[in-house]
C-alpha cells in the first residue's frame, strides 16, 4: 500500500471529510458565537422582568439624585423611610436620559434597596437594544455563514 490510498487501494479522504476543514470550523464557530450572543440577550430580557416583578412586589419609592453617569451605569443616591441613605453599586435600572446632578423619582425593592428603577420604566425598555443587537448578530452571521459555505464547496 502507498502513501496516500487508503485499505481499499482508492484514493485517500481529504481533510474535508473528517470534520477538520476549515471552513466548516470557521462556520460552527460563527453560529456558535451568534447562537450565544443571542441567548445571552433573551437571558437579559428574563432578567429585567424578574428584576421587574421583585420591585413590584415589595413596592417603595424614593426620590434620588443622580451622583455619577456613565457608560455601564449610573450611580444614584437616595434615602428610604427608614432613614438609611442608599446607593446600588450596580446603580439604577433603566437610567436612559438621565444626567449627574438629576432629581427623579425611583421605585425599589424594600427587601433589597440595592435594587431600584427610575420610576414608570419597565423591562420593555430592554427589547429595543437587545432586539437591534441580535438582528445586527445574525445580519452579520447569515452572509458569513452563506460564504463559509459557498467556500467550503
Amino acid at each position: 500500500m502507498t502513501a496516500g490510498s487508503d485499505t481499499s487501494g482508492g484514493p485517500a479522504v481529504s481533510r474535508a471529510g473528517n470534520g477538520r476543514d476549515p471552513w466548516r470550523i470557521g462556520a460552527r464557530v460563527v453560529l456558535g458565537l451568534a447562537a450565544a450572543l443571542t441567548l445571552l440577550c433573551v437571558a437579559l430580557v428574563f432578567a429585567a422582568i424578574r428584576n421587574d416583578r421583585a420591585i413590584t412586589a415589595n413596592l417603595g419609592t424614593a426620590n434620588a439624585r443622580v451622583e455619577q453617569v456613565s457608560f455601564d451605569r449610573t450611580i444614584i443616591r437616595y434615602e428610604t423611610p427608614d432613614g438609611v441613605s442608599h446607593s446600588p453599586a450596580n446603580g439604577v435600572l433603566y437610567p436612559d436620559g438621565l444626567a449627574e446632578g438629576d432629581l427623579v423619582w425611583i421605585e425599589y425593592d424594600v427587601t433589597d434597596p440595592e435594587l431600584a428603577r427610575v420610576a414608570g420604566r419597565t423591562w420593555v425598555l430592554t427589547l429595543l437594544p437587545l432586539g437591534t443587537t441580535i438582528l445586527f448578530t445574525w445580519l452579520v452571521a447569515g452572509p458569513l455563514l452563506w460564504w463559509l459555505r459557498s467556500r467550503r464547496r
